[in-house]
């Protein structure tokens, strides 16, 4: 699976890259499926807290492309929260199929 990460007005750090490849790893176990991830991380309010938002958009081979936008107060957990709300989306898909 492709991961492509974009960081709009700041500089990425190492970690924070190796965090969003490794989760992404872990959500194409679940589901094989899945042949990239577009993650979009922004600072959207820089002077309050929960100013954190990640995009992410996963492309999956004969459906729609699937879309989570969370805001938190770290990348990290923005980018769990959208993942979680991914895995929902791609169980739901799965069990009407």
């Amino acid at each position: 699976m492709e991961v492509r990460i974009q960081a709009i007005h700041f500089d990425i750090a190492e970690k924070l890259t190796a965090f969003i490849n490794k989760k992404a790893e872990r959500i194409q176990r679940h589901f094989p499926d899945i042949t990239s991830a577009d993650v979009i991380l922004k600072v959207v309010k820089p002077e309050t807290a929960m100013n954190k938002e990640a995009v992410v958009e996963l492309t999956v081979p004969q459906q729609d492309k699937m879309v989570a936008t969370k805001t938190a107060d770290s990348f990290e957990e923005a980018i769990d929260l959208c993942l979680e709300a991914l895995e929902r989306q791609l169980e739901k898909k799965k069990a009407k199929k």
